[in-house]
C-alpha cells in the first residue's frame, strides 16, 4: 500500500479559514473559566522523606544533642551530688550540735542560778577538734556572743614554706577556667535555684534557737563563703541558758571541688561540637559547594554537562539532589540539542521554497513562452503559500512552547472537551468531510493539565484523520478508562479509515518536518509539525502518544492514534 500519510497538518495550529473554522478561542474561554472558578490547581509535588527518617537530619539532631546530653549528665550528676552532700552535712552538723550542747550543760554550766559558765565553756571549746572549716559560737541567754572558737584558738602552727613556683600556663589557664565556672554557678543557682535550706541570718537563728527551737539555714559567712549552721538551744533545768551554732564552710570547697570536675566533660562537649560541626562541613557544607561551582562552570559555559562525581552516588538528600540536577542539566543539554537541530531544519524547509521561487523567478525572465511563465507563476503562489504555511506554524509552535512552561496545571474535565470540539466539528462540516463521532462509557474523566494544549493535541488528531479518511467516511473519538503498564490511564483514541501507516513509519512521522503527503492533497498545507506537536504537548503532561493500523481479517483498514494521559489525584 502506497504511502500517503501526512503527520502535520497545517490546520491544526494556524487560524483555520472561514469555511472550516475552529472557534480559536475555544481553549481560552476554558482556561479563563478554570482560572475565575478556581476549578483546578497545580498538582502539589511529591512528598519529601519523613524527617525521622532522613539522614541527613538524624546526623544533625543527633550532633546538636551530643554535646548537651554531656553536659547535661555532668550538671544533673553534680546537682544530685550537691543535694545528697547538704542532706549528709545537715544530719551530721545536727547531732555534732546536740553533743557539744550536752556536753557544754553538763561541764559549763551553774546551778545557781542556771546560767553559763564563760571560764569552763573556753576551755571546754579549746579542747573539742575542730577542722578548719568549721566554727562553733555560743551566745549567752541575752544573745550576746560569749565564746567564739575562732577567737579562742590562737594557736600559730609553724612549718616551712613549700618553695616558690611560677605556676604554668596551664594551671593559670585551668585555675582561670574553674574560678569562671564556680562563678557562673553560683550565679545561675543564686538566680534560678531555690536553697535547700532557708536562708537565715545569725541572730534569727540564734533568737529562734533562745525560743527554745532550731535552726537549720544556709547563708553566707564574712569572707563571703557558703555556709551551713546549726543553731540549738542550751538549757539547764528546763531553762535555755544560751544557745550554740556550728557552721561548716567545706560543702563549698566539696562543690568547687566537683565543678573543676566538671570542667573535661565541658571541654570534651565542646570538642565534640566541633567534631560534630567539622563532619557537618564535610557532609553537607562542602558536598553543597563543590554543587554550587559544577552549577557554576555549566553556566559559565566551562563544561556542557555536570559532572559530580561521587555525589552522585550518595544515598541520602545530596545525593539525590546530585541526581536532579544532573538530570536537570542533563535535559537542558538536550533541549539545546534539539533547538538546534530544529532551527536547522527551520532553515531547511525554509530554503527549498525560497530555491524552487528564484528557479521559477529566473525561468520566467529566461523564457518567452506565456504557457510557461503562467506555470512558473502558479510554482511561485504555490511555493508562498508554503512558505507562509511554515513561518505560521513555527510561529504558533513557539508560543505554544512559551505557554506550555507559563501556564499551571489545573484540572481538566476530556469528557467535556471531546464533546465540544466534537460538536463544533459536527457543526462545521462539509458535505465531503469525514463525519466525527464520540464513543464513551459513564465516568470521572478529569487530567490534570492545559486546556489549551490538550485540545491543540485533539484538533491535530482529528485534523489529521479527517484528511486520510475518505469522503463520507468517519473518524470516531473514543474515550476510556484502563490500567496500563505505567498505573491508571484515561486514553484517547482517534481512528479514521484511511489507507493506514506503513509500519516502518510508526514513530517517523511524530518527526518534525516529517510530511508524506496523500495524494491529491493541496500542495503548501502541511508543515510536518502537527504530530511532533502533539507528542510534545503529551510528554509535557506526562502522558504517552503512539500510532498503529487498523486491523481487520489481516488487512490495514484505517489508522489509529492513542493518547494516554495520567488521571487527576482525587485530592487535589
Amino acid at each position: 500500500m502506497a504511502s500517503r500519510r501526512c503527520t502535520a497538518w497545517g490546520t491544526a495550529i494556524r487560524k483555520p479559514e472561514p469555511s472550516t473554522s475552529l472557534p480559536d478561542d475555544l481553549a481560552g474561554r476554558r482556561r479563563e473559566k478554570d482560572a475565575s472558578g478556581k476549578a483546578g490547581r497545580a498538582k502539589t509535588p511529591p512528598k519529601p522523606r519523613p524527617l525521622l527518617l532522613s539522614p541527613i537530619a538524624r546526623l544533625i539532631l543527633a550532633s546538636n544533642l551530643a554535646g548537651l546530653v554531656i553536659l547535661m549528665a555532668g550538671a544533673l550528676v553534680l546537682n544530685e551530688f550537691r543535694s545528697s552532700l547538704v542532706n549528709a552535712r545537715k544530719a551530721s552538723l545536727s547531732e555534732m550540735t546536740q553533743l557539744i550542747s550536752s556536753f557544754i550543760t553538763d561541764n559549763a554550766t551553774t546551778d545557781d542560778p542556771a546560767a553559763l559558765n564563760i571560764v569552763k565553756l573556753s576551755d571546754q571549746l579549746k579542747v573539742i577538734p575542730l577542722t578548719s572549716a568549721t566554727r562553733i559560737r555560743v551566745h549567752d541567754a541575752q544573745g550576746e556572743m560569749v565564746a567564739d572558737t575562732m577567737l579562742l584558738k590562737d594557736e600559730i602552727e609553724l612549718k616551712d614554706l613549700p618553695p616558690i613556683r611560677e605556676p604554668s600556663a596551664i594551671e593559670r589557664a585551668w585555675l582561670d577556667a574553674v574560678r569562671l565556672a564556680n562563678r557562673t554557678f553560683e550565679t545561675v543557682s543564686a538566680a534560678g535555684r531555690q536553697p535547700i535550706a532557708e536562708a537565715r541570718s545569725l541572730e534569727e537563728e540564734v533568737a529562734m534557737a533562745l525560743g527554745g527551737g532550731a535552726g537549720f539555714s544556709e547563708r553566707f559567712g564574712d569572707q563571703a563563703e557558703r555556709l551551713l549552721s546549726v543553731t540549738m538551744p542550751i538549757t539547764k533545768v528546763a531553762r535555755v541558758v544560751g544557745s550554740i551554732t556550728v557552721e561548716t564552710s567545706d560543702v563549698t570547697q566539696i562543690i568547687a571541688d566537683e565543678r573543676a570536675a566538671l570542667i573535661p566533660l565541658i571541654i570534651v562537649a565542646v570538642l565534640v561540637s566541633i567534631i560534630t560541626a567539622t563532619l557537618l562541613t564535610l557532609g553537607i557544607a562542602r558536598p553543597l559547594r563543590n554543587l554550587a561551582r559544577a552549577s557554576d562552570k555549566v553556566r559559565t559555559g566551562a563544561t556542557e554537562r555536570l559532572d559530580l562525581g561521587k555525589l552522585h552516588d550518595r544515598s541520602d538528600e545530596i545525593g539525590d539532589l546530585a541526581r536532579a540536577m544532573e538530570a536537570m542539566t542533563e535535559a537542558l543539554y538536550v533541549r539545546i540539542q534539539e533547538n538546534e537541530r530544529f532551527a536547522a531544519d527551520v532553515a531547511h524547509e525554509l530554503k527549498n521554497p525560497l530555491t524552487s521561487i528564484r528557479s521559477a523567478v529566473e525561468t520566467s525572465q529566461a523564457v518567452q513562452d506565456p504557457a510557461v511563465r503562467d506555470r512558473m507563476r502558479d510554482v511561485i503562489a504555490r511555493d508562498v503559500v508554503r512558505l507562509d504555511r511554515l513561518i505560521s506554524d513555527i510561529s504558533n509552535l513557539s508560543r505554544l512552547e512559551g505557554e506550555i512552561v507559563r501556564e499551571k496545571l489545573v484540572r481538566v474535565d476530556l469528557r467535556r472537551l471531546l464533546e465540544d470540539l466534537v460538536s463544533i466539528y459536527s457543526d462545521t462540516k462539509k458535505e465531503t468531510d469525514a463525519r466525527v463521532t464520540l464513543s464513551t462509557t459513564p465516568g470521572e474523566y478529569v487530567v490534570m493539565g492545559r486546556e489549551g494544549p490538550l485540545a491543540q493535541v485533539i484538533r491535530n488528531l482529528i485534523e489529521n484523520a479527517r484528511s486520510f479518511s475518505p469522503p463520507g467516511g468517519l473518524v470516531t473519538v473514543t474515550l476510556s478508562r484502563l490500567t496500563s503498564p505505567r498505573g491508571p490511564a484515561i486514553r484517547v483514541t482517534v481512528e479514521d479509515d484511511g489507507p493506514g501507516i506503513p509500519p516502518d513509519k510508526l514513530e517517523k512521522i511524530f518527526q518534525r518536518f516529517y510530511t508524506d503527503r496523500p495524494k491529491g492533497a493541496k500542495f503548501g498545507n502541511n508543515s510536518g509539525l502537527g504530530l511532533s506537536i502533539v507528542r510534545q504537548i503529551t510528554e509535557t503532561h506526562r502522558g504517552a502518544v503512539w500510532a498503529e493500523n487498523r486491523m481487520t481479517d489481516g488487512k490495514i483498514t484505517g489508522a489509529r492514534f492513542v493518547v494516554d494521559l495520567p488521571p487527576a489525584p482525587l485530592d487535589i
